[in-house]
């Protein structure tokens, strides 16, 4: 029973932490954005689009106009993107994060 137990708490421990499906930013700005979109996630578990909202204002912020975001639990899409500026992660198992810059 006490191994069930462990096994458990890591699995739960394990959904809290970002999982990049696909990334071509750098590794720095990929840290930095993963970090900011697991603190919207976590801000906004019950409301997707003021975590899409702030995931947006924040890399705006950083990096300029153009980004889109999406913040989910499942979609489908087929994107047109800037070279080196998307990122798809999960978070908490079932929420998908996709980012985009698109001029």
């Amino acid at each position: 029973m006490g191994e069930e137990g462990n096994k458990e708490t890591s699995a739960k421990a394990s959904l809290v932490y970002p999982l990049v499906k696909y990334s071509e930013l750098s590794d720095e700005l990929q840290s930095e954005i993963s970090e900011l979109c697991v603190t919207a996630c976590e801000k906004y578990a019950n409301d997707n689009s003021d975590a899409a909202k702030m995931v947006k204002e924040g890399l705006e912020q950083r990096t300029g106009p153009g980004w889109h975001v999406i913040v989910g639990p499942g979609f489908g899409f087929e994107i047109s993107y800037e070279l080196k500026n998307i990122l798809y992660m999960y978070f908490g198992g079932n929420t998908g994060v996709l980012l985009w810059k698109c001029s």
